[in-house]
């Protein structure tokens, strides 16, 4: 029982750490990392339908980005997520993706 209170505790503490991170997020950031988790959200889909790392590079390439550094930045996610062995659906990648790109955005400012 106490493991599982001290598990509760961390987990609200965390929630709450993430929470006030969240708010320390600049509107810049928010859209960065919504952007890149959206392409490894993408990535994830292709990768679980079976879909080659040489295929969707190429469609990458015909995509229009609004930023030059988008294009480069969306090839190497794109090359993370296929070179992990993680199966988890699209949307927890794209969450998980979300949460660490804050919290390396609220750590660098």
């Amino acid at each position: 029982m106490r493991v599982i209170l001290a598990t509760v505790a961390g987990c609200l503490l965390a929630t709450t750490a993430f929470g006030a991170q969240a708010r320390a997020l600049s509107q810049n950031d928010r859209q960065v990392c919504g952007w890149g988790a959206q392409i490894a959200a993408e990535a994830q889909q292709a990768k679980l339908s079976g879909v080659t790392l040489y295929a969707t590079r190429k469609k990458l390439q015909a995509r229009k980005f609004a930023k030059p550094w988008m294009r480069m930045t969306a090839f190497g996610i794109t090359e993370q997520t296929y070179n992990s062995r993680s199966r988890l659906k699209p949307a927890a990648i794209k969450q998980t993706y979300y949460e660490q790109c804050a919290q390396h955005a609220v750590a660098k400012n």
